[in-house]
């Protein structure tokens, strides 16, 4: 009997999970546990850095996404890639939707007031770029050879 390899980037988790679980345990510890002072920002910095964190991350997200439906790909990088995107917001960066989904998280700590949920950004990051980012681009370059690693070599993973 033979093995097939699965035909997906195998990454541990959905990436929304990964951030949305993340930001969740983060504000709870801040409020059940920790109890920092929070952030010491005055109200009006506050909201206008919520919104725009906010909004630049879901434009970021629904670029994205927009390019992924018009190549006719799924975007969940756990279902397997029919398309290499490299155009529209994919020239900037190689990872729009998770520069996205930290620029929400951000937004989210300032307006929950959660030090402790930004504190654990670095950690989760980290998760991010070992069970989701380098697996995503191990499979892409199997999947999609030399155009994708000259891609990789032309565009910032993050900025």
């Amino acid at each position: 009997m033979t093995e097939t390899k699965p035909d997906t980037a195998g990454v541990i988790a959905p990436p929304p999970l990964l951030y949305a679980g993340t930001l969740a345990i983060g504000i709870m510890l801040e409020y059940l546990w920790v109890r920092t002072q929070g952030f010491d920002m005055p109200t009006s910095l506050r909201w206008t850095v919520v919104p725009l964190f906010a909004l630049a991350g879901a434009g970021l997200i629904a670029a994205a996404a927009l390019r992924f439906r018009q190549a006719g790909t799924p975007a969940p990088p756990w279902r397997p890639t029919t398309a290499f995107v490299a155009q529209g917001i994919y020239r900037a960066t190689r990872n729009p939707m998770y520069l996205g989904m930290t620029l929400i998280y951000l937004s989210l700590t300032v307006a929950f007031d959660a030090p402790v949920a930004l504190w654990l950004l670095v950690p989760l990051t980290i998760l991010v770029h070992y069970g989701v980012i380098v697996r995503e681009e191990r499979y892409m370059a199997g999947r999609f050879g030399v155009a994708y690693l000259n891609y990789v070599n032309r565009v910032p993973r993050w900025l």
